[in-house]
């Protein structure tokens, strides 16, 4: 694997320095920098030029222009050395500066929606393949087309209006009556029945079950004025960390040896005791303390799988450090819920925002501070995860149906496998291999920024950096643009290669 990386190193270092002499030349040459300042009447016009002039080395050959810059870089790469700038922008700034807030904001704003568009598109494409010709296949499908062929903008445009300033109105004060209760609980009830399929019979069991029990709910959770003290509490969590740990058993390992089962019931009482005994630590953390709660809760559910697993220790490990890792990630949510209504008072009860990245001079406590920024991440996630969710339905569901019409997926269940373990052990693992083409292409193009959800949101991420370099003809700052979504492009590329391997063994990485 050290040879392979090597060698791919060595080769995309040439195809990024080949790539940016070609990127610098049509950088330069893309406008007039002085456009501005031609037609300036004031007495510092003339002192303004030269100090653009001496910034952007505009007196120098397109060459030597380029070589600085390459120096620039290199004085980055070499830690301990001279300051690392990328070079300055026609204010004089140095480049870095900005790139350093564009790339943190665009890491907010869009790898957060990738994450849940891969998670759901391919949950949901796997399911659509399994239930092939079927009322949700047909009804996923017809979504997914509608999503990917809806312009981003409108979207965008439809959740400010519906998902923030007439939530925002209702949350103010949320009340429903008996007739718009029923109205949601046959909705959810209708897509249910839709999801779980089968005949008419199970079709209307469902529907009947699911819509009275979110009827009920909804109710409930109405009358106990939930949506202004929102949580799950000790006993949603409770509720919760058995949920996870029986509903990820069936998934992942079944039911039918007794160890693992133990584990994972054990996995979610000690996480629930976990629970109940940090809640001073939680009460105003830091990012370390969070960390270091992360790893504890890793390593204990690891030692559970090792000890009770006993023969099948190596699976149950797996299942137990998923089952814990996802209990956290709830008791994480519950807090973050918690610091809502003191959020909502400082925000003047207009809890989803609609512009901009975090509310300008919040103080508050951890969990308010990060629950701002959550909700300002609400709508254009929303927007950004719905197109791509599309996109991986779409090639989940066809690399999946060309996988289960394979030779070795017959033999896997003419051997007596389950079920379960033909599809997640057999057939899902070789059709991530184009999914995971996807998903490097997805995540180095993510770097980039959405310049369209960006200039409807009012995000300064990499996209409007690169937007504002262009229009400001500011080579150094579409070069710096340039590098970061270039060396991710080749990065992704590289670490899709070796996933290959792991996923399929016949592929060889020499």
């Amino acid at each position: 694997m050290f040879s392979f990386i090597l060698r791919r190193a060595v080769t995309s270092f040439f195809v990024l320095l080949a790539a940016t002499v070609l990127m610098f030349i049509l950088a330069v040459n893309s406008g007039d920098p002085f456009h501005d300042l031609i037609e300036l009447q004031s007495a510092d016009r003339e002192s303004r030029i030269a100090q653009r002039t001496a910034a952007l080395h505009l007196d120098q050959p397109v060459a030597v222009r380029y070589l600085l810059w390459l120096q620039e870089v290199g004085r980055c790469m070499i830690p301990g050395g001279a300051e690392c700038t990328l070079g300055l922008n026609r204010a004089g700034s140095p480049v870095i500066d900005q790139l350093q807030t564009a790339i943190g904001s665009t890491f907010r704003l869009v790898v957060v929606a990738v994450l849940v568009a891969i998670v759901l598109g391919v949950a949901v494409g796997l399911i659509t393949a399994l239930r092939q010709y079927s009322t949700f296949d047909y009804s996923i499908t017809f979504i997914s087309f509608l999503l990917f062929s809806m312009p981003l903008f409108w979207l965008s445009t439809l959740l400010k209006q519906y998902l923030a300033i007439d939530l925002n109105t209702w949350l103010a004060d949320p009340q429903m009556s008996y007739l718009g209760i029923a109205a949601v609980g046959l909705i959810v009830g209708l897509i249910g029945a839709v999801a779980v399929g089968g005949d008419r019979n199970r079709r209307l069991r469902v529907f009947a079950i699911v819509a009275v029990a979110t009827s009920v709910t909804f109710y409930l959770l109405l009358i106990s004025n939930w949506f202004k003290t929102p949580g799950l509490g000790p006993i949603g969590l409770f509720i919760t960390a058995f949920g996870l740990a029986l509903g990820l058993t069936a998934l992942l390992a079944g039911f039918r040896r007794r160890r693992i089962v133990y584990a994972a019931l054990a996995t979610a009482a000690v996480g629930f005791i976990g629970y109940l005994v940090t809640q001073p630590l939680m009460q105003d953390p830091n990012w370390g303390i969070i960390a270091g709660l992360a790893v504890l809760t890793l390593l204990v559910s690891l030692a559970i799988g090792h000890f009770v697993g006993g023969p099948y220790a190596r699976q149950t490990r797996n299942l137990t450090a998923v089952i814990g890792l996802a209990i956290g990630f709830f008791v994480f949510i519950d807090a973050l819920l918690g610091a809502y209504p003191s959020l909502s008072r400082k925000n003047g009860g207009r809890p989803i925002p609609t512009t901009g990245s975090s509310t300008p001079n919040l103080q508050g406590t951890f969990w308010e501070i990060n629950l701002d920024y959550a909700l300002y991440l609400v709508l254009p996630t929303i927007a950004i995860m719905l197109i791509s969710f599309a996109t991986y339905t779409r090639y989940t569901r066809a690399s999946m149906l060309e996988v289960m019409n394979q030779d070795y997926v017959r033999t896997a269940r003419a051997k007596g496998l389950s079920e379960r373990s033909v599809i997640v052990k057999h057939a899902f693992r070789n059709a991530m291999i184009p999914i995971t083409t996807l998903m490097a292409f997805d995540f180095a193009g993510v770097l980039g920024g959405a310049v369209i959800t960006e200039a409807v949101f009012g995000w300064s991420g990499m996209g409007k950096m690169f937007t504002d370099g262009l229009n400001n003809v500011d080579p150094n700052v579409i070069m710096a643009f340039f590098l970061v979504t270039g060396v991710a492009a080749v990065t992704f590329n590289m670490l899709a290669d070796i996933a290959y391997a792991f996923l399929d063994p016949r592929i060889s990485l020499n």
